[in-house]
């Protein structure tokens, strides 16, 4: 697939990139002071992030460009609107209030009534940060090897553990958390928890790049869980709750960050021939080689992506693509630091940040060794796409 078209999906993508075209400089600021996001609410990109993935009817004003309306259920949709907001500025994408991974996992494993309450307060007046919270210091996103324990204690549950390398998770006011209620993989549960909570503590870690994304470190202390902070408790078994819901919100997020690797890279060459309008030789064989591996992943990333939607969702090809679009960032970012020259992470402070938040992209949603993991097992079954 190349770029999508169609009505639908070109007023999208040319109405992202106009409020996306609007966050380079702000962008530049975020890095410096993530909470000054709070000074830009107002910008039409926020209204989009606030509104993906919840469903229109919960929205006074969902996002209508022309005859068309969007939720960002479609994960094509998605991961086209994702980069062109990151081909403005990804880090301020990430800093902004909305559902994220977290509206994913509601949708996937809550019930009615669960889905009901968060849609309806993601969808009030006031903005909602949310976090994801999976990862681990010691087990990393293996979510069949969580410490974080769900103890049972009079009608209710106390939950007990750490969580690090959550997005947004000190300036959130809720969140999903993973834990284990029982031993084995059908004891993973999550769990819906606000952050005022007694008995949760989160704090920021510092970070060298995707500063937007206010990087943190969560302490549980028996923090109270009632049954209905369970998704699903009532209306799913237990092999199709906790770590179905990880499995899914990842799968169904990997090609939306891929987009997001995408729009920095276009972000990236795009400087590079600002930077070097009359790049020739040798030079110009280099750039253009980065642009046709670009073009290359975001193709695949938008097959995946299409995939997703029609019901044909493949670990071994999502986990490729994310792979692909991490590692061309670290490869593009490079390949342009020696074009531009050897002054530029120095003197060029967009291409500094632009250098910076590709490195994240190696951590995020998995590493490169778990997407290899998964790769290889469509390798094994002659399945992987080439």
């Amino acid at each position: 697939m190349t770029e999508p078209t169609g009505e639908r999906i070109t007023a999208l993508r040319l109405y992202v990139r106009d409020a996306g075209r609007q966050l380079r400089g702000i962008g530049m600021e975020i890095d410096r002071d993530p909470e000054a996001i709070g000074r830009w609410l107002g910008l039409p990109a926020v209204d989009i992030m606030r509104g993906c993935t919840i469903p229109v009817e919960y929205l006074d004003s969902p996002l209508r460009i022309g005859e068309h309306t969007y939720d960002m259920s479609s994960c094509l949709e998605h991961t086209v609107t994702i980069e062109e907001l990151s081909y403005g500025d990804a880090g301020f994408m990430l800093a902004c209030p909305g559902p994220l991974m977290s509206g994913v996992a509601v949708g996937a494993l809550g019930d009615d009534k669960q889905r009901h309450a968060y849609y309806e307060r993601m969808a009030g007046p006031d903005p909602i940060w949310t976090f994801f919270g999976l990862t681990e210091a010691a087990k990393g996103s293996a979510a069949t090897e969580l410490e974080t324990t769900l103890v049972p204690e009079g009608d209710g549950f106390r939950l007990t553990g750490e969580k690090r390398y959550v997005g947004n998770a000190a300036y959130a006011q809720l969140g999903v958390v993973f834990c284990r209620r029982a031993p084995g993989p059908l004891g993973i549960e999550a769990v819906l928890v606000d952050t005022d909570a007694p008995g949760f503590h989160a704090e920021p870690i510092p970070t060298v790049g995707m500063r937007g994304a206010r990087i943190s470190a969560i302490k549980l202390d028996g923090v109270r869980v009632e049954r209905e902070q369970i998704l699903g408790y009532e209306s799913l078994k237990p092999s199709r709750r906790g770590l179905i819901g990880a499995i899914r919100t990842l799968q169904r997020f990997r090609p939306v960050l891929a987009g997001t690797i995408v729009g920095l890279c276009r972000a990236v060459l795009e400087h590079v021939h600002e930077q070097r309008p009359a790049v020739v030789g040798s030079a110009r064989s280099r750039l253009e080689d980065m642009e046709d591996r670009l073009a290359a992943v975001r193709s695949q990333n938008y097959e995946v992506a299409a995939a997703i939607d029609a019901g044909r969702v493949r670990a071994d090809h999502v986990a490729g693509v994310k792979k692909r679009a991490a590692e061309l960032a670290e490869r593009c970012t490079l390949v342009a630091a020696e074009l531009i020259g050897p002054g530029a992470l120095l003197e060029d402070p967009l291409f500094n940040k632009l250098y910076r938040d590709a490195r994240a992209f190696e951590f995020m949603e998995g590493t490169g060794h778990i997407q290899r993991l998964a790769v290889f097992q469509g390798v094994l079954k002659g399945t992987f796409l080439n």
